[in-house]
Formats: C-alpha cells, structure tokens, sequence
C-alpha cells in the first residue's frame, strides 16, 4: 500500500487506475481460464488472489487523490457521495448478477465476466484527461515515503482516527463476519436471514450517501465520528440476538452511520492534505486502518469457544464505543471545519 501511495503521487493518477484494472483483469481472466479448464490448484489461486491484492494496492491511493484533481473544492462531499453511491449500489446489483450468473453457467465464468469488467474499468479510466502540472516527479523512494508519513503524523486527527479504525475494523470485520453467520444459523433462519441484513446494509450505506449529497456539516470530522456511532448497536443486537425485523433497522441504521463516516472522513483527508502527497497519505491510512483486521478475523472464533459469543459481540461493541468516543477528546477531531477551499490552495 505504501508503495503504491507513492507510484500514486509520483504519475499521473489515472495511469495507475488503469494499470491496476489491467492487472486485475489479467489476474481474473487467469482464474477463470483455470478453473473452466478445470486445471485451478489451491496454490495458483492464492498467488493469484496475491497479486490482485497488491493491485489494489496502487488503485486505492490513487483513485483517493485523483478525486480533487477533477472536481471543484465546493463539490469534494457531493464528488465522494456520488462515487460511493456507485460502489454501494452494486454490492446489491453486483451481488445479484453474479449469483444469476454463476446459477445459470459456472463460476469460472462468473469470473470471467469479472475480467471484462476491469478491462472496461481501464478502458473509461483512460479516456481521462488530467492537467500535465499536475504530474508529480519521482526522486528518492525513501524520502517521499518519510515525507508522505510527516506528513501523516502531524495531523493529530488523521493518526488518531486512524488508529481508532485499526482496532474498530479488527473487532467488527472479526465479529460480524465471522460470528455473525454462525448467529444467522443458529437464530435467524440460516444464509437467507444473514443475507437480508447483508442487503439492508448496504441499502442503508445508500441511503447515507443520499443524505450527504444534501447534508454538509460545518464540522466534518465531528458529524463523521458522531455518524459512526450509529454502526455500534449492530453488535448488541446480534449478542442478544434480536428478531431479524429488529436487526435489519439496526443494519439500515449501520450502513448509514458507516456512511456518514465514509464520506465526511474522505472529505476531509482531501481538503486538508497537499494534492502531491494525498496518495502517500490515504495509504498511511489505508495500511493503518485495514493491518489489524487478518488479526480480527483469526482472534474472533477462537475467543468466541473461550467466553462465548454473546461476551465476545458485546466486548466488540464495548471496543467500537471506546475508540470512538475517544477520538471526540482530540479537538481538531471536534473542530475541524469545512472549507470551501481546501488549506493547501490559495483563496
């Protein structure tokens, strides 16, 4: 991830969305190929899934710091709705199409139809245009890797919520994906009712992006944070558990709040932070944000045979409720306004 913030600030940021869709479609094309043929062996898929993650890599830095590259500073929040409206919608359309697809021929070809779509992907990606200004020159590996962490540790707000989401995400990504179908099992009628609160979700991180393409905060990380808080009883209502009618309004009510934090954190990381090192910065916060969950996910079940998973879903919570309200102690995490323009462009 970090090296990929760099390639990310270095070139121009469209380049590297495209050579990154290009190798994911190669990387999916190369699975399907296999598993049609019927010749897919356990280690070639895990190289294979390897590498598409260290595509990801370079594609997330960058699509994070193109976006104010292309859009007016008044329309950063509406920009980063809209995107995530995208990205949200197809995890219910996409979802859909792939299981008619699988169902009606194979998953080999399922993923086969993935590949084209990275290639598509690479093909509108391309066909952007970005100022010649505004490509940044490479120079010493090293030092724009410590340059992009002063960066990074100098703003309070940013490395405290950061380290606030590395523990968040360990313990919910652990709980919920992890217990949550072992819940969904025994309580809630099987893969049917864990699907529905899979679909209420991701219909309340729309409806999250809908409000803030109207709803602008004045104080962004403030109303971000407070959003957040919405995603936490989720948890409880699992360790009771709940009816399901009573747990999809509480997954609704998370897909919002995670929204609300999405949007609102994107926002502020690109008004505040230089254009030449928003890359090498989203990916200090990616890294931060995402190293802990592998831990999360192995931890979950293991601890959930120890104290039970009732104990386990409500220490989650607990830890969630902590970390975020621990933030809201920072004051530029209650503070920081929105500007019309961000700090790192003259008025």
């Amino acid at each position: 991830m970090l090296v990929g913030g760099i390639w990310a600030d270095r070139l121009p940021r469209h380049r590297v969305m495209v050579a990154s869709s290009v190798v994911n479609g190669a990387v999916q094309a190369t699975t399907a190929v296999l598993l049609l043929t019927g010749d897919a062996e356990i280690w070639q898929l895990i190289v294979l899934s390897a590498l598409g993650g260290m595509s990801f890599a370079f594609f997330f830095p960058a699509s994070t710091g193109i976006v104010p590259q292309t859009v007016r500073p008044e329309s950063l929040q509406s920009a980063n709705a809209l995107l995530r409206l995208g990205v949200n919608a197809t995890r219910i359309g996409g979802a859909a199409l792939a299981g008619l697809i699988v169902g009606l021929t194979s998953p080999g070809t399922g993923i086969a139809v993935d590949a084209v779509s990275f290639f598509l992907s690479a093909a509108l990606i391309g066909a952007m245009h970005l100022p010649a200004t505004l490509r940044i020159e490479g120079r010493n590996f090293v030092a724009e890797l410590a340059e992009g962490w002063r960066e990074f540790i100098s703003r309070t707000w940013l490395w405290t919520i950061v380290v606030q989401f590395g523990f968040v995400n360990a313990v919910v990504s652990g709980t919920e994906l992890v217990l949550g179908p072992v819940i969904a099992k025994q309580h809630l009628g099987g893969a049917t009712g864990w699907g529905l609160i899979l679909t209420a979700t991701s219909v309340g991180l729309i409806a999250g992006g809908v409000l803030l393409l109207r709803f602008r905060p004045r104080r962004v990380l403030l109303a971000a944070t407070l959003g957040y808080l919405l995603s936490i009883p989720i948890l409880l209502g699992l360790a009771v558990p709940l009816p399901l009618v009573a747990l999809l309004a509480l997954a609704l009510l998370a897909g919002i709040g995670n929204e609300i934090f999405g949007v609102l954190w994107d926002t502020a990381i690109q008004q505040e932070i230089a254009e030449d090192k928003l890359s090498r910065v989203s990916s200090y916060d990616a890294l931060g944000s995402f190293a802990l969950i592998p831990l999360g996910l192995a931890a979950a079940g293991p601890i959930a045979d120890l104290i039970g998973t009732r104990e386990t879903l409500i220490g989650a919570a607990a830890i969630s409720l902590v970390a975020t309200l621990a933030v809201l102690l920072v004051r530029d995490v209650r503070a920081l306004p929105r500007r019309v323009v961000p700090i790192n462009e003259p008025a």
